[in-house]
């Protein structure tokens, strides 16, 4: 795994949705090379832990980390103002493996949704579908679309897009993809991965936990792999965070 410690200029740090913000961040000409749905772990202003973000885009000299506020530290991270300097470690973990001539759907749930744009844009015209609880919620739609991607929207209380649940779709458009690519809370990447074994679909996902180093230096992030007919432990820093979805073992 090749990473740095970087100093980036913060370029603007907007909030695009009810406690959703979207920070950008010049490298300029020293290229970044980020494989899409990698992470950056950032250092926040007094505190200890860095927080990791997935990477929502890194193109022309740009990276994009959209992020929710959910606690101190990233409610530390919203207050930051443009014109100062961010400390990134980057790029972090194994991001999704992408083949040719392979269409893709591509499946994010809330917060799960940012990666999607970057991968979106490394696919050939996929099937984006995202899912939100309702429409204060929902973000990047449009940024989705600039990406040549096709877009079905759904959110819990039908207040934007379809009434429903990302599950729904996949399975009405079973024949319009090959393979399949998640990130989201918990439960609808367990739900997505019963129904890509149900209809026999490659599913690759990207798990969310906890982290402390990044790096796979410490026991946070650890989870349950099978792998050989065998249970083991797995960092998702490091081991990941995007694994096969037939080899992750759900609690519950």
């Amino acid at each position: 795994m090749k990473y740095d410690v970087r100093q980036l200029r913060l370029l603007s740090n907007d909030e695009i949705a009810d406690g959703i913000f979207d920070m950008r961040l010049e490298y300029g000409a020293d290229e970044l090379p980020v494989s899409c749905g990698q992470f950056a772990h950032i250092l926040v202003p007094s505190k200890t832990l860095r927080r990791p973000i997935s990477v929502c885009d890194a193109s022309d000299g740009v990276l994009r980390l959209v992020y929710q506020v959910k606690g101190e530290g990233t409610r530390i991270l919203s207050e930051m103002k443009p014109g100062g300097t961010v400390d990134v470690l980057a790029p972090l973990g194994n991001g999704f493996r992408l083949k040719k001539g392979v269409r893709y759907a591509l499946v994010g749930g809330g917060i799960g949704t940012p990666p999607m744009l970057y991968t979106a844009k490394l696919c050939d015209s996929p099937l984006v579908i995202t899912g939100f609880r309702s429409k204060e919620l929902v973000i990047l739609q449009e940024d989705l679309k600039a990406a040549g991607a096709e877009c079905v929207l759904c959110t819990d209380d039908g207040s934007a897009g379809k009434r429903g649940f990302v599950t729904d779709i996949l399975r009405e458009r079973a024949g319009d993809y090959d393979e399949v690519l998640a990130c989201g809370p918990t439960p609808m990447l367990k739900a997505v991965a019963a129904l890509c074994g149900e209809l026999s679909k490659p599913c690759q996902i990207s798990l969310e936990e906890r982290m402390a180093c990044g790096i796979g230096a410490c026991l946070v992030c650890a989870v349950k792999i099978r792998e050989n007919g065998e249970e083991i432990m797995k960092h998702v820093c490091k081991d990941g965070p995007v694994f096969d979805a037939r080899e992750v073992v759900f609690n519950g």
